[in-house]
């Protein structure tokens, strides 16, 4: 799969996120989790060893993977559509959290003990989703705003107001597209 060279990954917790996010690849077609084998491949390279998967599983991560897709379009900006809302609400409600608290006083979600298949990965990811938030992150974790793109990337700019993968690519396009569109609608500062 690509990664946009000029953003750095997701720091800490969000790193899975993005990791389960980027598992499709919009523009060139191809998705890894299409079987029972991939998502086990993608769940042993992102720190879950030993769990076991269904037929069903694999649909409810992919449900729940592009759900979680329009939550990080929200961050860039978009409405997120209601269908996403209730399945990432019936996702999350089935893989619970547990807050636990260490010997300095530090908060931090988990999984609760004894969870399998999809509850368990997406209750790793909704822990990571968690800890970013009150660490005050989650927000920059962000869904390209090309429409055939929608990779997801983290906005480390100052102002965290980006809104594509690449401004070289996805950037310049859809100010390319702008750009003609005014040209051709003979909107003043458009002059041919």
């Amino acid at each position: 799969m690509r990664q946009p060279g000029d953003r750095a990954p997701a720091p800490g917790p969000l790193a899975l996120v993005q990791n389960l996010l980027n598992t499709v690849d919009m523009g060139a077609g191809r998705d890894r989790l299409r079987t029972i084998a991939e998502l086990t491949a993608f769940a042993a390279a992102n720190g879950a060893t030993g769990l076991s998967f269904t037929d069903s599983d694999v649909s409810e991560t992919r449900r729940f993977r592009e759900a979680l897709r329009d939550a990080c379009r929200g961050h860039a900006g978009s409405e997120v559509p209601a269908t996403s809302v209730a399945a990432l609400r019936h996702a999350l409600a089935t893989s619970p959290l547990l807050l636990t608290i260490d010997g300095t006083g530090a908060t931090r979600a988990v999984p609760v003990a004894g969870l399998g298949g999809s509850a368990a990965l997406i209750a790793d990811v909704a822990a990571g989703i968690l800890n970013a938030a009150t660490a005050g992150t989650w927000p920059r974790l962000k869904a390209c705003a090309a429409h055939r793109c929608q990779w997801v990337y983290y906005d480390h700019s100052p102002a965290g107001r980006s809104r594509w993968c690449t401004m070289s690519l996805c950037g310049s396009r859809a100010k390319m597209r702008a750009y003609r569109a005014g040209r051709s609608a003979g909107r003043p500062g458009f002059a041919p």
